[in-house]
């Protein structure tokens, strides 16, 4: 049999080049690579799309529509690192963690949306909160995120790495203060909420990591749980997982570090609280379980191989 051939489309960028990095070494599959002085060739780029088995995309949204077009096959299948089809009819949201339903739907899917980071982290905690009844669909969720500046592309990352860069960015960045953050309708929509989150993301003076945590006010939730009932409901729900833990209550120290899970494509969720009130942390990797981690365990899954291959749990 021959192996499956994968092609990165925007292998440039900072999540094409992690996949890229994943993947480089294995022999179970064939890289597909353009030329660098083809890069934006439109029709090159088609004839590998159609060449290819796996084709991630790792573009801006409009790019990645417009590579989808190219494909004038049935047979490739797409995995879109990009906002633009999470939402999108016809395409598989790409966490298989969520249930047996999402594991199932990824491995048969053709089109895969891969989520997005601030989003990975809000959905593991509250998909299955609202699932089992813990959290109404119509409960006013408030969210922060703590994010390295990897997640922000090249560019970002060399205004955080200049040395004459503005000195307020020794301090965190609060950004999408309009509210209108970009996550926000993967958010809602695939956990089933009647409306978005407050969301919040915040932005660290940190390279990698991510901690992305969920406010509650236990008196609100049917049967007014303690935060020790909600540890117990999310580590039932995800006992097994490889790729989603939960940490032992209150978690490993007092404090939580948004990069301790930095260079890992796993997540973590972490339940802190008491009677009246809880909060619920996802600590991972925004370029690991955030992006290209989770891009290349979809791929894995996909294929019927490993899920964990070229993954650091």
């Amino acid at each position: 049999m021959s192996k499956p051939k994968v092609y990165i489309d925007g292998k440039e960028g900072t999540t094409g080049l992690q996949i890229y990095e994943r993947l480089g070494s294995r022999d179970d599959i064939e890289l597909l690579l353009i030329d660098e002085d083809k890069r934006k060739d439109t029709e090159e780029r088609r004839r590998l799309i159609n060449l290819a088995d796996i084709v991630f995309l790792c573009l801006p949204d409009a790019a990645a529509v417009e590579a989808v077009a190219l494909c004038d096959n049935d047979t490739t299948r797409f995995i879109d690192a990009s906002t633009a089809h999470r939402t999108a009819p016809g395409w598989d949201y790409g966490f298989a963690e969520l249930s047996p339903a999402h594991r199932a739907a990824i491995a048969q899917s053709k089109r895969v949306a891969n989520p997005g980071c601030h989003a990975s982290g809000f959905i593991s905690s509250v998909y299955p909160l609202v699932q089992m009844g813990v959290i109404p669909a119509d409960y006013p969720l408030t969210c922060a995120s703590l994010t390295g500046y990897s997640g922000g592309g090249k560019k970002l990352i060399a205004e955080y790495e200049d040395p004459d860069r503005d000195p307020r960015h020794d301090s965190h960045r609060i950004y999408g203060t309009m509210l209108r953050h970009k996550h926000l309708p993967e958010m809602a929509h695939v956990c089933g909420l009647t409306a978005a989150p407050v969301f919040v993301p915040i932005l660290g003076d940190f390279y990698k990591g991510m901690a992305t945590t969920i406010m509650l006010h236990n008196r609100l939730l049917p049967g007014q749980p303690t935060a020790q009932d909600i540890h117990a409901k999310l580590a039932g729900y995800y006992a097994g997982q490889t790729f989603v833990t939960v940490a032992p209550f209150g978690g490993r120290e007092p404090v939580i570090y948004a990069n301790d899970k930095a260079g890992t494509d796993s997540l973590e969720l972490i339940v802190c609280g008491h009677e009246e009130q809880t909060i619920v942390t996802a600590l991972f990797d925004n370029l690991g379980k955030g992006a290209s981690g989770a891009a290349v365990q979809n791929m894995n899954i996909m294929l019927g191989l490993d899920e964990g291959l070229s993954l650091n749990p």
